[in-house]
Order: structure tokens, then C-alpha cells, then sequence
């Protein structure tokens, strides 16, 4: 053997063998970038939150003091009893638990059957049809407000629920997305299956599709229950009568209402967060799986 090439080899060795160790330092490199950009961002997204509540139990010469004082000393649990004599609070949150069961259920109705008709049927322009919802969901809500207030006054739903729930009966673009994308990772198979047995398209609908569809309708369960929760100009524009708002427009009125009395100011907007908090952790692996249910299958 040529002794120009047994000593090319012998240089190469050295430089095989610290790929590996170039690699993890890589890996490690990005992970921890990708670590420290993820703290970051949680500190800007909690701080607020951990000032809230904190506020929300000092007192009110405690509020500016500097340094800021996390911890309230005594914890004044009064602002909060305060917050509920000086609004009716109560009230605000029944109606927003009103408003936004009955969302969840139009939601899950409207957009269950509307995203089977997409998955399922075959028809001409299906596919254009679909398009142009989607298409939908990039027209700013202000640029259509003016005709739909109009519409709704003409028809005498102003001052109601109807203009913020009916339109969800006729489903909504990213939940009929969503359960879309989901229907169509099960087989055709099935349904043809259940046809031959005598279902009809109703039967296999009901029966077949939305139970193996609970886990993309109860993605689309919570995505519905933080609309209507956090919703705030469309109830601010049809609903004129204070024991119709939600507790979203009720924090804006309590706010604008008590300008200098911050502890009780967080105190309602505590109370209106908590529902939501509770419910992200409680099943905040089911935002990852919705990020993961509409990009399954095109």
C-alpha cells in the first residue's frame, strides 16, 4: 500500500472523531438559546399576571412603592369584597357563563356538521367553497361591523345574545378547519362500512364520526370557551343594558369607574382571569394537540 495514502488516512482520524463532539456542542448550543429565549418570553407573559394578583391584595398606599413590593403585607382580602359591593360582579359573571356555554354548543354544532359536509361529501366546488371560508378568516372584524350592527338593529337583536351566538350555529372558519382536517385521518372505509349496514349519513354522522371526533371537538370546546370568555367588542357593541354584559365589558366600566383604586381594579380583573387560567392548565396539552390536528393531513 502506497504509505501517502496510510498517512492521508491516519490525518483524516482525528478529524472524524471530533464531528460527534462539534455536534452535541451544537445541539447543546441551540438548546440552551432556545431555553433562555422560552424564560424570557415566560417572564414578560407572568410578571404581568404575578402584578395582578399582588396588587389585588395590598393596600392602596402599597401600590407604588418602590421597589416594587411582591408580597402585600398584610394581605388585604377585603378588596375583593369591595370589588363585588361596588359592581355586581355576580351578575357579570353569570351572563359571560351563559354567553359562553351557549358559544361552546353553537360552536360545536355548527362547526362539527359544517367540517363532516367538507371532509366527507363530494360536490362540485368543494373545494372553492372552503377556500373562500378560509379566506374569511383574513377580514378584519372592524371592516364588518358597521353592516352587521345595521343588520342585527333592523331585525331587532340588539341588546341580546342572538348577534353573538346564532352566527356560530352556521359554524366558524378555523373550528370547521380544525375538525375538517380531523375527519378526514379517518378511513372512508367506516362510513361506507355503516352505509351498507343501513345507516344513513345522519346516523354515521351522530353515531360513528363525533365520537371518534371528541378529541378535535374538545379542542374546539376550549378554543370557543376563551372566545366568548375574553370577547369584548362585539358584546360592547350590541349589548347597551348593564345587566346584559359580560364580565369583559364589566371590567372596562369597573375600571373606568374606580380610575385611582388600582387594588380593586385587579381584584375584579383577577377574578375575571381565573376561570381561564384554570382552564389553559388543566388542559394545555390539548393545545399542542390542536397545533397538531390541523396539520395532519391537507
Amino acid at each position: 500500500m502506497d504509505t501517502s495514502t496510510v498517512s492521508s488516512r491516519v490525518r483524516l482520524r482525528p478529524a472524524a472523531a471530533n464531528r460527534p463532539r462539534r455536534t452535541g456542542r451544537r445541539r447543546i448550543g441551540k438548546a440552551t438559546a432556545t431555553y433562555v429565549v422560552l424564560l424570557a418570553g415566560a417572564v414578560v407573559l407572568i410578571v404581568p399576571l404575578l402584578w395582578t394578583v399582588s396588587t389585588s391584595l395590598k393596600d392602596q398606599s402599597q401600590v407604588f412603592t418602590y421597589p416594587v413590593q411582591w408580597i402585600p403585607r398584610p394581605f388585604k382580602w377585603s378588596n375583593y369584597s369591595s370589588a363585588f359591593g361596588t359592581a355586581p360582579i355576580g351578575t357579570y359573571l353569570v351572563n359571560t357563563v351563559i354567553l359562553t356555554s351557549i358559544g361552546v354548543v353553537a360552536s360545536l354544532i355548527g362547526s362539527s356538521i359544517a367540517g363532516y359536509g367538507f371532509a366527507r361529501f363530494r360536490f362540485r366546488g368543494r373545494q372553492a367553497m372552503f377556500a373562500v371560508m378560509l379566506a374569511t378568516m383574513m377580514v378584519p372584524t372592524w371592516t364588518v361591523i358597521i353592516p352587521m350592527f345595521l343588520m342585527f338593529q333592523r331585525i331587532g337583536w340588539l341588546d341580546t345574545y342572538l348577534p353573538l351566538v346564532v352566527p356560530a350555529f352556521f359554524a366558524t372558519p378555523f373550528n370547521t378547519f380544525l375538525i375538517r382536517q380531523f375527519f378526514l385521518t379517518v378511513p372512508y372505509e367506516i362510513d361506507e362500512a355503516a352505509r351498507a349496514d343501513g345507516a344513513t349519513r345522519w346516523q354515521v354522522f351522530t353515531r360513528i364520526m363525533i365520537p371518534i371526533a371528541r378529541p378535535a371537538l374538545l379542542i374546539v370546546a376550549i378554543y370557543s370557551f376563551f372566545y366568548y370568555w375574553n370577547e369584548f367588542l362585539l358584546p360592547l357593541l350590541y349589548l347597551q343594558t348593564d345587566k346584559f354584559f359580560p364580565i369583559s365589558v364589566g371590567v372596562a366600566n369597573f375600571a373606568s369607574a374606580q380610575q385611582q383604586n388600582y387594588p380593586l381594579m385587579m381584584a375584579i380583573a383577577t377574578v375575571a382571569l381565573a376561570p381561564p387560567v384554570i382552564v389553559f392548565f388543566v388542559f394545555q396539552r390539548w393545545f399542542v394537540q390542536g397545533v397538531v390536528v390541523t396539520g395532519i393531513k391537507a
